[in-house]
């Protein structure tokens, strides 16, 4: 992590919402499962944020980080 956990959480978030606005535009229908793999991601993101679990927030930010374009 180079930052805190605060500063980086809605970086990464940030950056798989870029990453879908690219597959849904890309002309080619596989994009579906890429697609549904960044909303179920955003998904857990989103929920454990606003749970305040920091567990499982580190747990997301983990996959999120992982997470390749």
């Amino acid at each position: 992590m180079s930052g805190s956990l605060g500063d980086d959480y809605p970086k990464q978030q940030a950056r798989l919402r870029e990453l879908r606005a690219v597959a849904a535009d890309l002309p080619i229908q596989s994009a579906w499962f890429y697609i549904a793999q960044l909303d179920s991601l955003l998904q857990r993101a989103e929920a454990a944020a606003i749970s305040g679990d920091i567990v499982q927030m580190i747990a997301v930010y983990n996959e999120m980080k992982e997470f390749e374009s």
